[in-house]
């Protein structure tokens, strides 16, 4: 791992919005799907999946479930059903509630808080199938009070045809209530339109390749999205008192994910700098994803020194992580100076799997040094607001001269004069 001080490194992270091929390869399979519906799907399932389907096998039945639940252990089952009672516990507490205001003057404000109707779920294959992404897209939807809640996710994540059992077992458990074997772009362009077989949803998440991220941002507007989510991305701040084994298998945890994730290690301790940097290279030669966590570390990865802790805050803040560990001797007294990240973990014992399996907390955070503007998933993603506004007659007498003011500075004759002949039949 490449060790150097903070003025040399580049604290800024290009976002990936695909090459000019990718974006076009995009807008033609969402285009396609738009206008052919089913026909277009199965052809690109295909064609990229390998897996020559029919619509009436699109639709994942009761009994690929049943078989589903022989297939894996129990304590899969336990385990999982142990993180969603957190995970809900966690997202029952941002529950909002309508409300209502009387004003002295008759008039009523307030605000109506509705849940969207379907929410669309996109679980990746690829790399790696994440049952926990499931729990983390599905349950703060189905806080929300969410009534459909739609999976998609490629034939191929469990060989040919099938999807992998523990994503059915996780989605059944958390209560999805459509399931369907399609991925990549295609799948995203039938979420948003609709096909014969699927029926369009109000808002898509979940994570991606990059034709799935280049998909969402393709039909954002017809639908709503969480985000367009970049690699994984940590980020340890740590003095003389850390422990390098610890800091190194962290870093680790993130390089895994695949090649872009970018793991690093920001401290204002030399001699800690150097023990990670060795521990890290220890670490790697046992670990199964040895060649894509290496390619992460060396392309990637950084060990940052600082002249102080304050200054190690400042390019933490500056990196706006998705990950931040604060591994110093007292935790606590730093974490009101961090401005910028998307979920911190403090502490020797709060290792970042930690948040991404069990704690509770949303584990989809914004990438890219979005963290800046944005937050996580959480239960407002899948809710909307009504404004409500009820206008005694008293309220409208009282205040229309001052609202036609405003109408006629801003040369709106109309708005003016919908208040003056109110208050002309009614004065």
């Amino acid at each position: 791992m490449k060790i150097v001080s903070a003025r040399d490194f580049d604290l800024r992270r290009e976002v990936d919005y695909g090459s000019p091929e990718q974006n076009a390869t995009v807008k033609q399979i969402v285009q396609d799907i738009k206008h052919t519906g089913d026909q277009a799907l199965l052809q690109y399932t295909k064609q990229f999946d390998g897996a020559d389907l029919t619509a009436d096998l699109l639709r994942v039945t009761d009994e690929e479930l049943q078989a589903a639940y022989q297939e894996v252990e129990p304590s899969f089952v336990q385990a999982i059903t142990a993180a969603a009672h957190n995970i809900r516990q966690f997202h029952e507490k941002q529950k909002r509630n309508s409300w209502m205001d009387l004003q002295p003057d008759g008039s009523l404000l307030g605000q109506i808080i509705r849940p969207l109707k379907r929410v669309g779920v996109y679980v990746p294959g690829g790399k790696a199938a994440y049952p926990s992404s499931v729990l983390m897209n599905v349950i703060p939807a189905q806080v929300a009070g969410v009534p459909e809640i739609v999976m998609v996710t490629p034939p191929s994540t469990g060989g040919k045809e099938g999807i992998n059992p523990y994503i059915l077992v996780t989605a059944a458990e958390a209560g999805v209530t459509e399931m369907y074997r399609v991925g990549g772009a295609q799948a995203i362009a039938a979420l948003a339109y609709g096909t014969q077989s699927i029926e369009p949803v109000d808002k898509i998440c979940g994570p991606g390749n990059i034709y799935v991220a280049l998909a969402k941002r393709e039909v954002y507007g017809v639908v709503d999205i969480d985000s367009i989510a970049g690699p994984s991305e940590i980020v340890v701040l740590a003095d003389e008192y850390a422990n390098p084994a610890y800091i190194a298998a962290d870093l680790l945890s993130q390089a895994e994910h695949d090649e872009m994730a970018s793991a690093i290690l920001v401290t204002c301790s030399e001699q800690l700098a150097a023990a990670v940097a060795s521990e890290v290279q220890q670490q790697l030669e046992t670990l199964p994803r040895q060649t894509i966590a290496n390619a992460s570390i060396q392309n990637h990865g950084a060990i940052i020194v600082t002249e102080t802790i304050a200054e190690g805050i400042d390019v933490v803040n500056r990196l706006a992580p998705e990950h931040l560990e604060i591994m110093v001797e007292q935790p606590m007294n730093y974490v009101g100076m961090i401005e910028n990240a998307g979920a911190i973990f403090l502490g020797n014992y709060s290792s970042e799997p930690v948040g991404d399996y069990f704690a509770g907390p949303n584990h989809i955070i914004p990438t890219n040094g979005t963290a800046r503007f944005s937050s996580p998933v959480d239960v407002d993603d899948f809710i909307k607001k009504s404004s409500m506004i009820y206008y005694s007659k008293e309220a409208l007498f009282a205040n229309g001269n001052t609202i036609m003011e405003l109408a006629r500075h801003e040369g709106l004759e109309g708005h003016a004069r919908a208040i003056a002949i109110r208050l002309e039949q009614e004065g």
